[in-house]
């Protein structure tokens, strides 16, 4: 594999952000635009049981037409190391007033250091995997910021690592729980079946997020605890405390950083 080139994929993103920004402002293409950046000192991965286990720079933008989104998730070391990049594209299938149900896929690209020998001499490169994943994600409103839902997604590897993921949510979120004036709490406890290959686990995981009404700035907090498991050697409890800036859209509201 091939050492990946950082400054060049900077300047592309660079140009794609800066290009749907212009046809926003200008030509209206797009119904929306939308990101999070976040600060932490405990990277999470999509999947909570694996962290970074260092300090990380998150990145969410979404950029929706319609029912369609496309929205890449890019984290990064906080010395600039880019950790794993996700492209979503996902689609509403079904918007009703109680139901509704949302599919995606993504290409993804993961990255650790590696050690090779180069004319004799040890040397140290950035080495990126290949994944491919889908995504299945229905939702029941039980009231006007109560909800319960489920999270399924399969993933492919192509490179040395895992071939094939299987990872189950059963989710529920409670939002815009009032705690002091214009202050709230977003919570959303879960739990989860995590297989990969022929190993597996359960786990629990919360989401708690703390915002303020027309406040660009969040902090928000992610605990995950194994129940069960054969996935080694990750910790049996993971945590982290993010700060969030929220941009974009005409209306300026702290979301979750989970996007379930």
């Amino acid at each position: 594999m091939k050492p990946f080139h950082f400054k060049q994929f900077i300047a592309v993103f660079i140009f794609v952000v800066t290009a749907a920004n212009a046809q926003e402002e200008e030509q209206k293409f797009l119904d929306d635009f939308r990101g999070t950046a976040s600060v932490t000192h405990n990277g999470i991965s999509l999947v909570p049981s694996f962290s970074l286990g260092d300090p990380a720079l998150l990145f969410d933008l979404k950029f929706t037409k319609g029912r369609v989104s496309f929205e890449p998730d890019m984290r990064f070391a906080l010395e600039g190391k880019p950790w794993s990049f996700l492209f979503w594209f996902r689609y509403k299938a079904i918007q009703k007033e109680k139901f509704s149900l949302r599919v995606g896929a993504h290409p993804a690209l993961n990255f650790r250091t590696i050690s090779i020998m180069r004319n004799g001499v040890q040397e140290n490169i950035l080495e990126s995997r290949r994944y491919v994943a889908a995504e299945v994600v229905p939702t029941y409103k039980l009231g006007k910021n109560i909800g319960i839902g489920l999270y399924y997604l399969h993933g492919r590897g192509f490179d040395d690592g895992v071939k094939q993921t299987n990872f189950v949510v059963f989710n529920s979120y409670f939002n815009n729980i009032g705690i002091a004036k214009d202050y709230y709490l977003n919570i959303s406890p879960q739990a989860y079946y995590l297989r990969m290959d022929t190993i597996d686990g359960v786990y629990v995981v919360g989401f708690i997020t703390l915002a303020k009404k027309n406040f660009p700035l969040s902090i928000s907090s992610i605990l995950n605890k194994a129940i069960d498991t054969q996935i080694v050697p990750e910790d049996d409890f993971t945590w982290n405390i993010s700060l969030n800036y929220s941009f974009g859209s005409t209306n300026r509201k702290a979301n979750k950083k989970r996007k379930i």
